[in-house]
């Protein structure tokens, strides 16, 4: 049996990294932007998620036998729970129906960055630290590399002038071993799906079942209440995968699947 497998065998469901408790402020921006219909449903939902406390962490527009329209999201402190998940879905919605960015029949799925989440902000890298991550850059790094894979040991800077500090694994003798990444450069980036993330992740989740306190406990149940109502005492965090999806019709009639 797989790491994966074994941790949604243990707690029955996969959970969100668990991230040091660090709030970021919700209009910090981010380092990569969609492009084409993806940048238009983006800025849609950022002024929408805006307004309810949320902030956007990336727009991916799916297409094969029929288009999905996948919207990642989160709380500043980087938590997101199933109610939270249905009540963006249910404002986003109607919206993305009156402007119209996308012509032809899709789903629309609302869902939480995951396990080995997208890293889009400053805040995300420096959540991140000590955990291993893949980085791309836009542009060629001195060293003439692009793509990078290690751990986040530093991030250094505010905005656009932000740096990260990469220990390599990989490295060749002849190369940096811990290089810096500016991340105004910044292609792609996320978190690896390792086997200790995920031991950490079930720590946290078993802490929270047992009601016990902590960091790891605080910043995956307390954060969300602090921020906005919720539906239940104990949300459960969302699965890395869309938990809500709806079947929209090209033109803005909508309708739930299944019916007629």
């Amino acid at each position: 049996m797989n790491a994966t497998a074994q941790a949604e065998t243990e707690m029955g469901e996969t959970f969100d990294a668990p991230l040091q408790n660090a709030d970021a402020p919700l209009n910090e921006p981010r380092f990569v932007a969609e492009t084409g219909v993806a940048a238009r449903i983006a800025a849609i939902s950022e002024r929408v998620l805006s307004s309810m406390g949320f902030r956007l962490v990336r727009v991916k527009i799916m297409t094969g036998q029929g288009a999905i329209v996948q919207i990642m999201a989160e709380r500043p402190d980087g938590s997101l729970t199933i109610d939270e998940c249905e009540e963006i879905h249910d404002a986003l919605s109607p919206v993305i129906d009156v402007e119209d960015p996308i012509r032809q029949a899709y789903r629309l799925e609302i869902s939480s960055p995951g396990l080995d989440r997208p890293l889009v902000r400053a805040s995300d890298f420096s959540r991140a630290l000590g955990k291993e991550a893949r980085i791309e850059l836009a542009f060629p790094h001195a060293s003439g590399r692009k793509r990078f894979r290690g751990i986040i040991r530093a991030v250094e800077g505010e905005g656009r002038a932000c740096v990260v500090t990469l220990e390599r694994a990989d490295a060749g003798p002849d190369e940096e071993k811990t290089p810096k990444l500016a991340l105004r450069d910044l292609d792609e980036a996320k978190l690896m799906l390792t086997e200790s993330l995920i031991r950490e992740s079930l720590r946290a989740a078993k802490a929270l079942a047992r009601g016990e306190g902590g960091e790891d406990g605080e910043s995956r149940e307390t954060a969300p209440a602090r921020q906005g109502p919720a539906k239940a005492p104990k949300a459960k965090p969302v699965l890395p995968a869309g938990v809500r999806a709806q079947f929209k019709k090209g033109g803005g009639a909508s309708r739930r699947p299944g019916n007629k």
